[in-house]
């Protein structure tokens, strides 16, 4: 089974890179299902899905992001035809080494958003970097030095997006919400954006179709 969000995640980001690029990244869409709806054990399903990208290098940078949409997948639906403590045995402890250097922090930000979905309460950037990362308990400082250009720049939630793309530019090339960046804040200042102003985002946009595939991820799942 495929999660609901997930698969309207798939399709949404899919159009928003077909719409702002130059690739018809769309027609990969029911590939990317049969590799969701797959049977497989999870490290095979991550195999299929590298293959869609290996046979289609125009959409390259969606690959890690795509890959945490397959995570999500497998806690929401994947998940459910284990044993209860699965994720608690050697075997997804395996899988975890073998994947360490895979998917992006987009993945923290879903479960953020899956969490708040659970709770009932509205996304905000202050609660998930303080209640869900918990970036300023001693404990967490790994978090905290990954996260520290946006917490350094908590203020752009209330600023033009074209203020969030000038600091976009700024944030360092190895840090590990460079990409994210733009579309994490655009997304945490307007969680419900109309027409209007999704037009505004990708004029702003850093990378457009990335960027406003990711956004349209993150709004699958508000």
């Amino acid at each position: 089974m495929t999660d609901p969000k997930v698969s309207s995640a798939v399709a949404a980001a899919l159009q928003a890179f077909t719409k702002y690029g130059s690739f018809d990244a769309v027609s990969l869409n029911s590939r990317f299902n049969d590799v969701f709806l797959s049977d497989e054990s999870f490290m095979n399903k991550v195999d299929l899905l590298d293959a869609v990208f290996d046979d289609n290098p125009q959409i390259e940078e969606l690959r890690e992001v795509f890959f945490d949409l397959l995570m999500i997948n497998f806690f929401s639906e994947d998940v459910k035809k284990l044993e209860d403590d699965y994720l608690e045995t050697p075997e997804w402890e395996s899988i975890e080494e073998q994947t360490l250097d895979r998917g992006t922090e987009l993945l923290n930000l879903l479960l953020y958003l899956n969490e708040c979905e659970d709770e009932n309460i509205d996304p905000e950037l202050e609660d998930y970097l303080k209640e869900f990362l918990l970036v300023d308990e001693d404990e967490f400082q790994d978090e905290h030095r990954i996260y520290e250009p946006v917490i350094a720049h908590q203020i752009l939630v209330e600023s033009p997006v074209s203020e969030i793309h000038k600091i976009a530019d700024t944030v360092p090339d190895d840090s590990e919400v460079k990409e994210l960046f733009y579309p994490m804040m655009v997304f945490f200042q307007n969680t419900d954006p109309d027409a209007e102003d999704k037009a505004s985002v990708a004029d702003n946009a850093v990378n457009k179709p990335f960027d406003m595939a990711v956004l349209e991820i993150l709004l699958s799942f508000n």
